[in-house]
C-alpha cells in the first residue's frame, strides 16, 4: 500500500509530522479525513505502532463511523484495537472501567437533553424554587457552562456574583445529588468527571498515559476547556498530539466552546510543527474566493490562502424576494429548474437556515408544490416516546436505581399505579434516602406494617407495585446470560409492550419503529452481556444531530447552518441573509459573536460545490413578529464581479413563479415618480395590464397588490416598474 499515493505536499506533510505537538490548520475541503486516516495509517503500516497505542477523537458519530470505514480499506481488521470515537463515548468506557474510583458505579446511566431537564425542574422544585420563574432549561445551560470550565457546585457558588447565579448552585448542588441517586451521568460529567479521574488518580492516569502514545483530536476549534485540559493530561507523557482544526469554522460558542484552545495551541506546546492545508478539492474558485471575502474580515482566526484547481465556476447568486413565502418558493422553483433541465437531482441541493423556525416557510413550499425534501431535525427518532419508553426499560436492567427510568415505566403499559400512587413512592424513598426501586424492594418485603415506617397502599395497589417490581427483578435476573437482542425481546415479551403499542394510536408505524430500534440492538449482540447492553445505551443516548442524516435519500436537506458543518452539497441555497438573522440580531453588541456569525456563513458557502445562493427578504414574519429586513451585511462584503443578480439562473418564468415581481430582474429600486390608488389602470412588462386593487405605504416605498388577466400579484413599487394608464 502505497499511503501517499492520494496525498498532495502538505498532506504528505501533515501525515509524516509524528514526533512532537503538530497543528494541522485544514480548510475546507481541504481533506483533513483523509489527513486524519492516513496518518493513522502511516503510524500503524509504516512505523510499525500497534492501533492499541492511537486515539483518534472526532465530534460526531457519523465523523466517527467515515473515519472507522476508511481506515478499514486502509489498515484492515487491526483497526479494531484503535480507540476512536467522540469525546463523550471514549469518556464514558472510561469511566465504565475505573470511574469507581470517583465514585462513579460502573452500572450508571447517560440521562438525554429531555432526561437532564425533568430532572433539573425537580431539583428547582425541591430546593423552593417555582420552575415557572426559572426556567429549567436556563438552568441547565448555566450547569453545563460551570461543568465546561470545571466548576463543582461549591465552586460556582463561591465565583457567583447574582440572585440567579446563587439560584443556579443551589440547584446544581441538589441536582448533582439526584443524579448521585439514581446513578446516572449528564453529558458534560461525562467529561469533567473523566478530567477528575485523572488529576486525582495518578496511577489510573499513569495507565492511559502510557497506552496512549499518538493522539489525534479532529475539529479541534471546538473543543472546550474540559475537553482541552483531557488532551492535555492524555498527552503529556509522550507529547505526541495532533490536533486538526480551521478557527474559521468554529461556530459552537454556545455549547461552550473555546476558540482560544486552537488560538493559543503554539503558545501552549512552543515545540508545535504547523501545517497548513489550503488546497481546496470541493467548491469552484469563484465559491472559494466569495467566502474568502467574507471571513477577512474577522479578527480572531489564522490566515490561510485557500485555493483550488476547480473550475471558475458561476457568481455567487444574490437573490431578493418580497416574503419569506416567496423566498420560499424561489429555492423550491430554483430547484425544480435545475432538476428539470438534467444538470441536478434533488438530493444534490441544500437549503440552509440561521435558526429552525426559519424551516416552516421552506417546508410548506416543498409541501405545496410535492417537491421531496428531507428535515434535519436531529434526534427526532430516539425522542419517539415508544422509543424512550423501551430505553428506559433496557436502562433499568443496567442500573434499577435510575428513577427517571423506573417511573417512566411504572406505568406502561398501564398498572393502574397513577400519579398520585407515584408521588407518594417518590416522597416515601426520599424521606428514607433510598431509591424508588429500594423502596419498592422495602414494601414487598418488608416485615413490619406500621403505617408510620412505610406508606399505606390498598391491597390492590400493592399487588400491583409487587407484581411490576418482580418483573423487573426476574428480567434483571436473566440479563446476564442474554444479548442485547436476546434481553430486548424479553423485555418486550414480559412488559406487553407490543399489545400495548399495537392497540394505540398509529400502533403500527410506532411498532415499526420499536422494531428499528432492535435492529441498532443487533449491532451488539456478539458483546458480553453487560458490555453489549451498555455500548448500546451510550449509541442510543450520546446521538448527535446530524448522525441520523441519511446522504443517500434523493431528497433536498433542508438544514440549519450548524447542523450542516461537515456536509457538502452541489448546490446551496442559504436563506434569510438579513440584519437579525445572519448575522443574528443577539450578535449586534458582541464583536465576538459577530464574528462567530461571519464564520457561521463563511461555513455555509464553503458546504457547496458548484452553486451558491444567498437569498434576502424584504419582508419577514418570524416568531410572531413583522419585520422589514436589511440584506446582512456579509453581502456588502462580497465584490461586485463575484456576485449575480440577475439572468443566469433562471431565463424564463418558472410555472412555480410567486406573485412579486420575477427574481431574474435586476433587484435594484426605482424612484418612486408616480401615486396610484386603488382602481387605477397600469401595466406591466411581464404580466400585462391590470387592475390596482390595494395601495400601502412602506417607510419610503409603496405596496401595491394589482389584479392581472388571471393572476393577483404583491408588488413592491420602487421594483415593479409598473406604468400608469390613462
Amino acid at each position: 500500500m502505497d499511503v501517499f499515493a492520494s496525498l498532495n505536499p502538505p498532506q504528505r506533510e501533515a501525515v509524516e509530522s509524528i514526533d512532537g505537538p503538530v497543528l494541522i490548520l485544514a480548510g475546507p475541503g481541504s481533506g483533513k479525513t483523509r489527513v486524519i486516516t492516513h496518518r493513522v495509517a502511516y503510524l500503524v503500516k509504516l512505523c510499525g505502532i500497534n492501533p492499541y497505542h492511537i486515539m483518534a477523537v472526532t465530534f460526531t458519530n457519523k465523523a466517527a463511523r467515515e473515519m472507522e470505514e476508511r481506515l478499514n480499506l486502509l489498515v484492515g481488521s487491526s483497526i479494531k484495537d484503535l480507540t476512536l470515537g467522540t469525546f463523550h463515548a471514549i469518556c464514558a468506557r472510561i469511566l465504565r472501567r475505573d470511574g469507581e474510583a470517583v465514585a462513579v458505579d460502573s452500572r450508571f446511566v447517560i440521562n438525554d437533553r429531555s432526561d437532564q431537564i425533568s430532572l433539573i425542574k425537580r431539583g428547582i422544585q425541591e430546593t423552593g424554587f417555582d420552575p415557572k420563574q426559572y426556567v429549567p432549561e436556563a438552568i441547565a445551560s448555566a450547569i453545563s457552562a460551570a461543568k465546561s470550565h470545571m466548576l463543582d457546585p461549591m465552586e460556582y457558588r463561591e465565583t457567583s456574583h447574582s440572585y440567579f447565579e446563587e439560584v443556579v448552585g443551589r440547584v446544581y448542588e441538589h441536582y448533582q445529588q439526584l443524579l448521585k441517586e439514581s446513578n446516572s451521568l449528564d453529558f458534560d460529567d461525562l467529561l469533567m468527571k473523566t478530567v477528575q479521574l485523572f488529576r486525582k488518580n495518578p496511577k489510573v492516569l499513569s495507565r492511559y498515559q502510557s497506552r496512549y502514545w499518538h493522539l489525534l483530536v479532529d475539529e479541534f476549534q471546538d473543543t472546550n476547556i474540559v475537553q482541552y485540559e483531557l488532551i492535555k493530561l492524555l498527552g503529556s507523557k509522550y507529547r505526541n498530539i495532533c490536533v486538526v482544526g480551521d478557527p474559521d469554522q468554529s461556530i459552537y460558542s454556545w455549547r461552550f466552546a473555546d476558540l482560544r484552545n486552537i488560538l493559543s495551541f503554539e503558545k501552549d506546546y512552543p515545540d508545535t510543527k504547523l501545517v497548513l492545508l489550503e488546497e481546496n478539492y470541493r467548491s469552484t474558485k469563484m465559491i472559494l474566493e466569495t467566502a474568502s471575502h467574507i471571513i477577512s474580515a474577522n479578527q480572531q482566526r489564522k490566515s490561510k490562502d485557500l485555493w483550488t484547481n476547480n473550475d471558475t465556476g458561476e457568481p455567487v447568486a444574490v437573490v431578493e424576494t418580497y416574503t419569506e413565502q416567496e423566498e420560499a418558493q424561489f429555492v423550491v422553483s430554483e430547484i425544480e429548474r435545475l432538476v428539470d433541465l438534467g444538470e441536478y437531482n434533488h438530493g444534490d441541493c441544500a437549503a440552509m437556515y440561521r435558526t429552525n423556525a426559519q424551516s416552516r416557510a421552506l417546508e410548506e413550499a416543498f409541501l405545496r408544490y410535492g417537491t421531496p425534501y428531507k428535515l434535519v431535525v436531529g434526534t427526532r427518532f430516539y425522542e419517539r416516546r415508544e422509543i424512550k419508553d423501551i430505553v428506559a426499560y433496557l436502562r433499568l436492567m443496567q442500573n434499577p436505581d435510575d428513577a427517571i427510568s423506573l417511573f417512566r415505566t411504572i406505568n406502561v403499559p398501564q398498572r393502574g399505579i397513577g400519579q398520585q400512587t407515584q408521588a407518594k413512592l417518590s416522597g416515601w424513598a426520599k424521606s428514607i434516602n433510598a431509591s424508588p426501586y429500594q423502596a419498592l424492594h422495602l414494601l414487598a418485603n418488608s416485615e413490619t406494617k406500621e403505617p408510620t415506617e412505610k406508606p399505606y397502599f390498598n391491597s390492590r395497589t400493592s399487588r400491583i407495585l409487587t407484581d411490576y417490581l418482580k418483573m423487573v427483578e426476574d428480567i434483571i435476573a436473566r440479563s446476564s446470560e442474554l444479548n442485547t437482542v436476546e434481553l430486548f425481546d424479553l423485555v418486550i415479551e414480559r412488559s406487553g409492550y407490543k399489545e400495548y403499542i399495537l392497540s394505540g394510536q398509529d400502533g403500527e408505524e410506532r411498532w415499526d419503529n420499536v422494531m428499528e430500534l432492535r435492529t441498532v440492538a443487533q449491532d451488539y449482540h456478539y458483546l458480553n452481556p453487560s458490555e453489549g447492553l451498555a455500548a448500546f445505551l451510550d449509541r442510543v443516548t450520546l446521538i448527535s444531530d446530524v448522525d441520523g442524516y441519511d446522504e443517500s435519500i434523493p431528497a433536498v436537506t433542508l438544514i440549519t447552518l450548524h447542523q450542516a458543518k461537515g456536509l457538502e452539497f452541489p448546490v446551496v441555497f442559504i436563506v434569510g441573509m438579513e440584519e437579525g438573522l445572519l448575522p443574528h440580531i443577539r450578535s449586534f453588541d458582541d464583536p465576538a459573536q459577530m464574528e462567530e456569525e461571519r464564520r457561521l456563513c463563511y461555513v455555509g458557502i464553503t458546504r457547496a460545490k458548484e452553486k451558491v445562493y444567498l437569498v434576502h427578504a424584504f419582508r419577514r414574519n418570524l416568531m410572531g413578529r413583522s419585520m422589514v429586513g436589511q440584506p446582512s451585511r456579509f453581502l456588502s462584503d462580497i465584490p461586485s464581479y463575484q456576485t449575480a443578480t440577475s439572468g443566469w439562473w433562471q431565463e424564463e418564468e418558472s410555472p412555480l413563479t410567486p406573485s412579486i415581481h420575477s427574481w431574474n430582474k435586476v433587484l435594484v429600486p426605482q424612484p418612486i415618480e408616480m401615486e396610484l390608488k386603488v382602481g387605477d389602470h397600469v401595466h406591466h412588462s411581464q404580466f400585462g395590464d391590470g387592475i390596482v386593487v390595494s395601495y400601502q405605504p412602506v417607510n419610503n416605498d409603496a405596496e401595491v397588490v394589482v389584479a392581472f388577466n388571471g393572476a393577483v400579484k404583491k408588488l413592491l413599487l420602487s421594483f415593479a416598474c409598473l406604468e400608469k394608464l390613462e
